[in-house]
């Protein structure tokens, strides 16, 4: 069933309410001289409407009917088999998110008593097929072409798409990294099924077979557990650093099938120009062992030439919270928390940072937590392994001096 909406001119008041509310502009009044009262009437320009319902949800005289095409219905899901996983890499390198997600997806799928399967899509890029096997994939599926040689959405969507409507997966878990996000939610609309995003937990019903996917909502403030019941596969991508990587099995046999691509059939109305390294960043926040962070207690751009001072005596990477980065003192790709990113280091170093749970949600896991904050009653504090009330000014330059006399300096 296609999508549809008309008005219905029996009904229509000529109001103009419809055509205030439309976000697209698609709705305009035109007279209609016939009408007893002179009363306007609502058009809507086809070509302009998303079909979204916000004219229907507006209108009190409801002169306006949706008819909104279907998603699947009444699939069949025991044609879909298998916990997949996508093993996202860049210029060869496969992303550390890939080894969590087979962990995951290797227990995952001993519940449900089915195979686990990587999807390793790029250019030259069979070599690391072997890499997946030895971390736990039982298949993998090796899409090797020049056109992934850099990731472009249109291409990289297609032949996932592909690959799915052909081998029919039951779950296909993706990292929620910044090229994961970018094209999960493509997949998910072209097979027309359900995508949660930015999970920290995933559980499988081995009755139903159906994926529990949890993440957080209202902005951190509660953790919704979602569930793709009626369509297939159940699609999630899930935050790095959530699960532990999966143990390496040197030699561990496995299948790997190379599915070759027709490129005449992939969409790409794009062309890759170049890419831009972020040089702010000393040590990359993801593989960091340290990582001090700084929040609004720091008062000042100025006092991130103190945190990157102990930064480099510790050879740790510098973080921030979203309060810091509003305040445009340090750039986004240093956020930890719900809407930046997920670590888990061995030791993370609070300064001025409240702990609010949208941070919280992004360093929780570390293994030891060092706080320092003037407000001994703030979150960071009540869960800090070592927690230093008192000024960072005064305690920052203590512990440099105290490195340095230990160093010689």
């Amino acid at each position: 069933m296609a999508n549809s909406i008309k008005v219905l001119t029996d009904k229509c008041m000529g109001c103009k309410v419809c055509e205030d509310v439309c976000p697209f502009g698609a709705i305009s009044m035109v007279e209609r001289q016939e009408h007893p009262k002179k009363l306007k009437l609502a058009v809507i320009d086809l070509n302009k409407c998303a079909y979204c319902g916000s004219c229907v949800q507006s209108c009190k005289f409801n002169a306006i009917e949706l008819k909104k095409e279907s998603l699947q219905s009444g699939v069949d899901k025991s044609l879909y088999k298998g916990v997949w996983v996508y093993a996202e890499q860049r210029r060869c390198e496969i992303s550390g998110v890939v080894y969590e997600l087979l962990n995951e997806g290797k227990r995952l799928a001993e519940k449900l008593g089915t195979a686990l399967s990587a999807v390793l899509v790029g250019s030259n890029i069979k070599s690391k097929a072997q890499e997946l096997i030895d971390r736990g994939a039982d298949k993998v599926y090796v899409c090797d072409d020049s056109i992934f040689a850099e990731f472009q959405d249109d291409p990289y969507t297609s032949v996932l798409t592909q690959l799915i409507e052909k081998e029919k997966p039951e779950i296909v878990l993706m990292g929620a990294t910044n090229m994961g996000c970018s094209f999960a939610s493509r997949v998910a609309t072209r097979i027309r099924t359900g995508l949660t995003a930015d999970c920290v937990s995933l559980e499988v019903d081995p009755k139903t077979r159906n994926l529990q996917q949890t993440r957080p909502a209202f902005g951190g403030n509660i953790m919704a557990t979602i569930l793709t019941p009626e369509h297939r596969p159940q699609m999630a991508t899930v935050r790095h650093k959530v699960f532990k990587e999966a143990k390496i099995e040197q030699g561990r046999k496995g299948e790997i099938i190379e599915y070759k691509v027709n490129v005449q059939t992939l969409l790409n109305r794009t062309k890759f120009l170049s890419s831009i390294k972020d040089t702010s960043a000393v040590v990359n926040l993801d593989a960091a062992n340290i990582i001090i962070a700084a929040g609004r207690g720091l008062g000042k751009r100025e006092g991130f030439k103190l945190i990157e001072e102990l930064a480099d005596l510790l050879g740790a990477a510098i973080g921030a919270s979203r309060a810091a980065v509003d305040s445009e003192w340090i750039p986004y790709s240093h956020q930890i928390g719900q809407t930046g990113k997920t670590v888990a280091p061995k030791v993370y170093i609070a300064c001025g940072i409240s702990g609010q749970i949208q941070h919280m949600i992004g360093m929780s896991s570390s293994d030891i937590i060092i706080a320092i904050n003037k407000d001994a009653s703030c979150p960071m504090m009540q869960s800090a392994t070592y927690a230093l009330e008192g000024d960072i000014y005064e305690i920052i330059p203590c512990i440099i001096r105290e490195i340095k006399s230990l160093k010689g300096g």
